[in-house]
């Protein structure tokens, strides 16, 4: 029995992780290169097996048995590049089947080194993965030796290696890191419905729970915020604002602002777009730090928000109202309509065009065509008008400039 061949097979296959059938056959196909080499004779039929449960290799050239040891040492070097190249071929095979069916999935590993930017994360004693500069957290830095947590954004099989690119900054990897601290999640109980994120500043997901008895709020927050903290120090203390989630887009809308409170909304189904009230002192509040509260609650809920003050606000509807006014057959009924349609402006009734005011609100066909014409003119005349008024001021400071110089 050749023992010493079995046990070298049982070790490459356990660890390179690659099946002892494909490590036989390897070997198997090697020899016969060997052997062709050896004879110089490509057209002859060359046969080699190597029983699976004692290890003997049995030959033959042309049903004629021969000797595989006695081939000399130019057709053995030739085996053994033969096996080296298939091997590897088989170890990235089985590297790429094993990860491109993690996609998705959270992994952790140890950091290696940085190679311009890119991170290099040893996954396990073969494998590496990268991870682009792209994928990683701004300002945030790892040791080499640090265990890190990551997803596995792709698996790509080039003619060389597999890479496995991994992300700390794609969304999924919130959702993967919920899942993993919040069983409700894992077990269904919980939901996270949407999710916007900028990395390494500010994230919002959007909750809702299948059981009454459970708030989807508080189950991912976690006694004291234990849960929610750990996620927030994995990520290196991104903001995370956690929301329930509603069917309703006026109710999601106002809950995707928090911590901000909204005095009032109107929706434009037509134009997708969601008008907020909020009071004076709500209002950098829900706008955030360079727009950042804002820009997140529009992408968690699809709508694109615009806020406003109630002065804003009332100052819009009066411009509005002012110019229906100037429309024949238009009444005061008309201008309620347009509100409750979602256009708040002259510049909304401009974008939304004549057709949803005949098909949605009844307006006659020529009434609705002379009510966006006013809009349009008075949208104009608002845009020349703060033209002018920029023009004037940008001359003001020329002339204070010019003369604080002299």
């Amino acid at each position: 029995m050749n023992q010493e061949l079995l046990r070298i097979v049982e070790n490459i296959a356990r660890d390179k992780n690659i099946d002892k059938e494909s490590i036989f056959v390897d070997l198997e196909e090697a020899m016969i290169s060997a052997a062709r080499k050896h004879f110089a004779d490509p057209d002859s039929n060359i046969v080699v097996n190597i029983d699976r449960s004692t290890g003997e290799i049995t030959a033959s050239r042309d049903e004629a048995p021969i000797d595989i040891k006695q081939l000399g040492r130019i057709p053995a070097q030739t085996a053994k590049q033969v096996i080296i190249q298939k091997i590897r071929a088989d170890e990235r095979d089985s590297i790429y089947a094993e990860f491109v069916q993690r996609k998705g999935e959270i992994i952790s590993g140890t950091v290696v080194r940085y190679e311009s930017g890119t991170l290099i994360v040893n996954l396990d004693r073969w494998t590496e993965g990268f991870m682009p500069k792209g994928e990683q957290l701004m300002g945030q830095t790892h040791r080499v030796s640090e265990r890190v947590r990551c997803l596995i954004l792709d698996v790509k099989e080039t003619s060389s290696q597999v890479r496995i690119i991994l992300s700390r900054t794609h969304p999924d990897f919130i959702r993967r890191l919920f899942a993993l601290e919040v069983p409700e999640i894992s077990e269904k109980i919980i939901e996270i419905r949407a999710l916007a994120r900028e990395a390494g500043y500010r994230t919002k997901v959007a909750v809702t729970s299948f059981d009454e008895k459970v708030d989807p709020v508080g189950a991912c927050v976690g006694v004291r915020g234990s849960r929610i903290k750990n996620i927030v120090d994995e990520l290196g203390g991104e903001k995370i604002d956690i929301v329930r989630w509603n069917e309703s887009s006026q109710v999601l809308v106002s809950n995707a602002l928090m911590p901000a409170k909204v005095s009032e909304i109107a929706l434009c189904f037509e134009l997708g777009r969601a008008t907020v009230v909020v009071d004076e002192e709500q209002l950098s509040l829900a706008i955030g730090k360079h727009g950042q509260n804002v820009r997140l609650a529009a992408r968690l809920t699809g709508w694109d928000i615009d806020i406003l003050t109630p002065e804003e606000y009332n100052q819009g509807i009066e411009l509005l109202a002012n110019c229906v006014k100037t429309v024949e057959g238009a009444d005061e009924t008309v201008v309620d309509k347009l509100i409750a349609l979602g256009a708040i402006s002259v510049a909304d009734l401009d974008d939304i065009g004549a057709e949803p005011l005949v098909k949605e609100l009844g307006i006659d066909s020529g009434i609705a065509e002379k009510l966006v014409a006013a809009a349009t003119k008075e949208v104009e005349r608002l845009a020349e008008e703060s033209q002018r008024r920029d023009e004037t001021e940008k001359q003001l400071a020329q002339q204070t400039k010019t003369g604080d110089g002299e």
